[in-house]
């Protein structure tokens, strides 16, 4: 190693620990219940979106403008990533990802597109296989959410191009199709823009989040947690918010009765995005079948909030109140320290949160 290589190295090392500093000035601002530890699981990942979930442990984290998919290992089971691979670059906003059988789905804003046999090839990544296109270009609300659902269909979503108004075609859906990219259908309408959801494990019915629409006021209107049951499903976009607020410019004749309301409401342009109903057994036994939800935090508000992870309480089946699981990237003067964007459960019943803002991914565990 000569002189100038010496220099650069150094020059990376004092980087590493620089941002080792920062991470540990922001996970000090961090507020968790008693027996609950978070710290960095892997970082380097710019505006690290939707995760998903090998067999074999590898984590695939999807991104919005940064336009790259990743991949990180714990190949030394020590509780952090070690191994960051880049899979893909240049893609058009992919945020969702999901794995089945080997192959690693990416939904960018108008495709679905396919990595076979991944897991084997992270370090010379095979050409992905187009498995649909037929979705719009639009990249206002067009990032897309994917997970396989307990019938081995993939579900996503297809947001409005806009903040209110009223989009015909297959804007405001949630749709689903088979693997191979055959028999795509519109399951439900009326939907603003869902970037996160999951079937609970009691029910394996699915539940999904909705952003309210902007510019109505501070608090209004409330985000959503909606379920879906049946084909045909109107969740009100852009008629009706939040089961009872008929919007000013769209509701003309509609009644909000018409609609299928939310079956819990969130507070206004929280931006409740990613959702995981936890099924491990690594957290005390009141957390088990219960919703954590990532709140990425306020734009439009003169008094932030959000940026948190919240907890929504189920019991029967049907949600009964949330409380705040994580909060402290919000600052008392508005800054925002990071912003919560997706949940993923690890094998050993560890919780996964991905940070846009940041580019990290945490882990949180218990310890009694």
């Amino acid at each position: 190693m000569n002189f100038y290589q010496r220099i650069l190295l150094s020059m990376v090392l004092m980087a590493d620990a620089a941002f080792a500093d920062d991470y540990q000035v922001v996970l000090a601002h961090l507020h968790l219940p008693a027996g609950f530890s978070i710290a960095v699981y892997a970082d380097k990942l710019p505006n690290a979106r939707s995760m998903a979930l090998a067999d074999d442990g590898t984590v695939f984290i999807g991104t919005g403008l940064e336009g790259k998919v990743y991949a990180v290992r714990d190949s030394n089971h020590d509780g952090k990533a070690d191994e960051r691979y880049e899979l893909a670059t240049d893609l058009y906003m992919p945020n969702g990802v999901a794995f089945k059988n080997g192959a690693l789905y990416v939904a960018e804003v108008n495709r679905i597109i396919r990595f076979d046999d991944i897991t084997r090839q992270l370090q010379a990544v095979p050409e992905p296989v187009v498995v649909f296109s037929g979705f719009p270009s639009d990249q206002h609300h067009g990032w897309k959410y994917l997970r396989f659902g307990p019938d081995g269909k993939l579900y996503t979503a297809v947001g409005a191009p806009c903040n209110i108004c009223d989009p015909k075609e297959i804007y405001t859906s949630l749709v689903r199709l088979n693997a191979d990219g055959s028999g795509f259908e519109i399951l439900a309408r009326g939907i603003r823009n869902t970037v996160g959801f999951d079937w609970s494990p009691q029910t394996r019915q699915l539940y999904f989040t909705d952003n309210g629409r902007d510019y109505l006021g501070e608090d209004v209107p409330p985000e959503e947690l909606n379920l879906w049951t049946e084909k045909g499903q109107h969740f009100g976009y852009p008629y009706c918010h939040g089961g009872s607020l008929p919007d000013p410019e769209f509701a003309g004749n509609h009644q909000c009765r018409e609609f299928t309301p939310p079956v819990w409401k969130f507070n206004a342009h929280m931006a409740a995005l990613g959702i995981r109903f936890y099924r491990g057994q690594h957290f005390p036994a009141d957390y088990k079948n219960q919703l954590f939800v990532a709140q990425h935090g306020s734009w439009n508000r003169s008094q932030p909030q959000g940026y948190r992870v919240a907890l929504v309480k189920f019991s029967n089946g049907v949600p009964v109140s949330d409380k705040v699981f994580i909060d402290g990237w919000l600052q008392p003067d508005g800054e925002a320290l990071g912003r919560p964007v997706d949940i993923l459960e690890l094998n050993d019943g560890s919780v996964l949160i991905s940070d846009d803002k940041l580019g990290v991914i945490y882990r949180v565990t218990y310890k009694p």
